[in-house]
């Protein structure tokens, strides 16, 4: 009799601890094989075991409901591309237990298309049975809908209803397929409020990634960390709800459930030039956003390998703002609110705290993953250590998935920026004087920034599909 009561203690042990296992969410950004030098990543850099989940951005949506990839030469094999979507599956499953989906949309997606395809039933259950059959058709596990956001950016506010009624949709044709479903949110009251009916929301998903992130950034007109973990004293009205503790704390007052919902840790800062050198603490007045990085090269950001080599090249001041439990670092002009090793600890021990489904990382390409500044992925290592106890080991990377070897991105140098009158409105423009060269117009404070890109080797820009492709198959080129 003591021999089996023993078995059911011990069994029930093991089945706890499974269920009470924290998840870690990975993002990869496909775009990010165009980066130079010490920023380009491949997928076999990525340490599956590092990631419950590994979630691969972006594919897009057309209006009549199906499902549309926007870069083939980076997502599929045809014509020796890099088979972004076959390198990712086959490198998660290098690790037992990590699971590979697919992210639907993004910021650069907006919602205009996504509204007018989920408020009619006919082409809502196209893109259904289309993301069936793509997840079947890919070998993915599961799926993620990353709509920024309903009710917003082109949105309606009928969008609230009909995103639950896809998710509920995509919830009963997953089930029988054993597919994973999971949404990416926008997590402070003042946008989720607009966007989600929470309490539906959380019924039809697996697990909710908060973008607890962005919270402040170049768009206001003083220094505001990216994700301060709580207010500060100094801070009023919304701008004090601009944090994660808020931001969870809402989506739990709502009726979203701790152990679904995935908090959001950037591996990226968001920077500032400010308005007067000498005054540059937390809300000090700036002019706009801080210096591009030589591999994000986008103003107004910073990957944490970006902010580490840069540290090691010295100048930097680092400084913690206690009360949000974050760092910053100024540099002349120069600031950025980001997340360290002791940020990412704390933020993962309050998850620890208040029982949450565990921690997301936006996104595995700007953490150290080339241990540049130390040991590799310090961000990513930190949130195994608290969320699951264990830092899993590396396992060999898969074989080389890829028909031939295709061509690789050359680091190149950042060129005087072109003729104003290349950007009129927000998105990718190609170069007039070379198809190989596009850049991403920005609105910055009224005026436009562009961020110029280099296609690989042999391949040009194709503004039908926003992404590099072949030569030959690009009129005018």
């Amino acid at each position: 009799m003591f021999k089996v009561a023993f078995l059911v203690t011990f069994m029930a042990t093991i089945v706890a601890n499974v269920q009470a296992e924290k998840k870690i969410v990975c993002y990869f950004g496909s775009w990010t094989v165009y980066r130079p030098g010490n920023g380009q990543i491949q997928i076999s850099d990525i340490n599956p075991s590092l990631c419950t989940h590994m979630i691969y951005t972006f594919i897009g949506i057309n209006t009549d409901g199906t499902v549309k990839i926007l870069d083939p030469w980076a997502d599929l094999p045809d014509g020796g591309g890099k088979n972004g979507f076959g390198q990712l599956v086959a490198r998660s499953k290098q690790s037992p237990g990590t699971k590979a989906l697919i992210a639907i949309g993004g910021w650069n997606e907006g919602s205009a298309k996504f509204s007018q395809v989920v408020r009619n039933p006919q082409t809502r259950s196209r893109l259904v049975q289309d993301v069936v059959g793509f997840l079947q058709r890919y070998n993915f596990d599961g799926f993620d809908v990353d709509w920024e956001y309903p009710n917003q950016r082109g949105g309606q506010p009928s969008d609230k209803e009909n995103f639950v009624a896809l998710l509920r949709e995509l919830r009963q044709a997953f089930d029988s397929r054993g597919y994973i479903l999971s949404v990416a949110v926008g997590a402070a009251e003042k946008s989720a409020s607009l966007s989600y009916i929470i309490d539906q929301v959380a019924r039809y998903v697996h697990f909710i990634n908060l973008m607890t992130y962005d919270m402040n950034g170049s768009w206001n007109n003083f220094a505001g960390h990216n994700a301060p973990l709580y207010a500060s004293a100094r801070e009023q009205g919304e701008q004090a709800k601009l944090n994660v503790d808020a931001a969870v704390r809402y989506w739990l007052s709502k009726g979203a459930p701790a152990d679904k919902l995935v908090v959001g840790i950037p591996s990226y800062g968001r920077s500032f030039t400010l308005a007067n050198s000498g005054n540059n603490d937390v809300g000090a007045p700036t002019t706009g956003a801080g210096a591009a990085g030589p591999y994000t090269r986008q103003p107004g950001m910073l990957g944490y390998n970006e902010i580490c080599e840069s540290m090691r090249q010295g100048g930097w001041t680092v400084r913690r703002q206690n009360e949000q439990r974050v760092p910053f670092a100024v540099k002349g002009n120069q600031w950025v609110g980001y997340d360290d090793v002791q940020s990412v600890d704390e933020k993962c021990n309050y998850i620890n705290k208040l029982n949450l489904g565990g921690g997301m990382m936006w996104s595995v390409e700007t953490d150290d993953f080339r241990g540049i500044c130390g040991p590799k992925y310090p961000l990513l290592t930190k949130m195994n250590e608290v969320l699951r106890g264990r830092v899993p080991s590396d396992p060999q990377p898969p074989p080389n998935t890829t028909p031939n070897p295709p061509p690789t991105p050359k680091p190149t140098p950042s060129p005087p920026p072109p003729s104003s009158g290349l950007c009129n409105k927000e998105g990718y423009v190609r170069d007039p004087k070379d198809c190989s060269i596009f850049y991403y117009c920005q609105n910055m404070n009224g005026q436009w920034n562009p961020i110029q890109f280099h296609c690989p080797d042999g391949l040009v820009f194709d503004p039908s599909i926003l992404a590099c492709n072949y030569r030959d198959k690009v009129p005018g080129c």
